[in-house]
């Protein structure tokens, strides 16, 4: 009997070793895991830290003078690429949003400037939608209603301005209406005749493809069924590399919020295709894509959501200190983002030890 129990002590004492012995090399592993990850009070946000050049223009700005903004985009006017002009405007907007003066005064001194008038229209968008914040349409006080649409109205107008002023092929002040018809509700008929001429001068537009995507979700205009057959209308011609292949894993995300699905939703054939689809875009994307990094923060978020943490992991250390994609519209991105390189890396610990 004292043997018996003895034999039971022991496999009950090798049992308590080895447990320890494994939580011990898992809680190396994943020390060792995290050191390869930039640490998470180093991290910054995905625009936070303009470029010399950029930060230069912004200070004129802000100190009233408009020329080094007009320099600045004027440089990128011989650029064939739409979405890439679209993009080194985006920070000046934002930044006119807050304060228009110096914009204003551009305006009066050269008031047929057709990129001036442009850069006024996303102003005055981001300024309204600022306007409402971004809650639910049944938290948006009446106030910020009143203000949503006011602005939205005076935008339209410019836009129609803007339109007038620029190059027939260019397609940016018909982009910069997508937000203005999606705020105003405009009907799927007229919106269909906006986006037939933005896709007449740019089929593959990146950014308009995004917004076009929230009009036809269920949130705001459409439906489940109407995101999806845009997204893969727009993906059955586009080429490798454009990183349109994002839109997919959006709607899938927009879908799965909106019917509050569990976890199990990100594991679907349907979703985890959509992911592969993104990577292997990923993997053809010019270096200097300005969206490489944003799409790149999808593809790790959908790949932890899809339980696969070992690709989700290198992409991560790909991504750097940069916060983008999906986190950004979190309450906290940063502590967001960490958290999910936090699942990945005690999953993959966890599987290994």
């Amino acid at each position: 009997m004292l043997y018996v129990l003895l034999v039971v002590l022991a496999v009950i004492a090798g049992k308590v070793i080895s447990s320890r012995l494994s939580r011990a090399r898992r809680a190396r592993r994943e020390a060792e895991l995290r050191q390869s990850l930039v640490p998470r009070d180093q991290l910054v946000l995905r625009g936070d830290e303009p470029s010399a050049e950029l930060t230069a223009v912004l200070d004129a700005a802000g100190a009233g003078d408009w020329r080094p903004v007009a320099e600045y985009l004027a440089e990128a006017d011989g650029d064939g690429d739409a979405y890439l002009r679209w993009m080194r405007m985006a920070p000046l907007s934002a930044a006119a949003a807050k304060e228009d003066h110096w914009l204003r005064s551009w305006r009066e001194e050269e008031p047929r400037n057709a990129t001036a008038v442009l850069l006024q229209t996303d102003a005055l968008v981001q300024l309204a939608w600022e306007i409402r914040s971004d809650l639910y349409a049944s938290e948006v006080t009446q106030e910020q209603a009143r203000g949503f649409h006011r602005v939205l109205r005076d935008a339209e107008q410019v836009a129609l301005e803007a339109v007038e002023l620029a190059p027939a092929e260019d397609p940016n002040p018909w982009v910069a209406q997508i937000a203005i018809a999606m705020g105003l509700g405009w009907s799927r008929e007229d919106f269909r005749g906006l986006w037939a001429e933005v896709v007449a001068r740019d089929p593959h537009h990146l950014r308009a493809h995004e917004g076009a995507l929230q009009y036809w979700c269920a949130k705001w205009h459409g439906s489940h069924e109407l995101m999806h057959a845009f997204v893969d209308t727009a993906l059955a011609d586009a080429p490798a590399g454009s990183l349109l292949t994002v839109l997919k894993v959006r709607a899938c995300f927009e879908q799965i919020t909106r019917d509050k699905a569990g976890a199990a939703a990100y594991r679907t054939p349907e979703f985890t295709a959509a992911v592969d689809a993104l990577l292997a875009d990923l993997a053809q994307a010019d270096p200097a894509h300005p969206q490489l990094q944003s799409a790149r923060g999808w593809a790790a978020w959908s790949l932890v959501m899809n339980a696969r943490v070992a690709p989700a992991l290198e992409l991560f250390r790909v991504m750097g200190g940069e916060v983008a994609g999906p986190w950004l519209s979190y309450e906290d991105p940063r502590q967001a983002f960490d958290r999910m390189r936090e699942i990945a890396v005690r999953a993959i610990a966890r599987a290994k030890a």
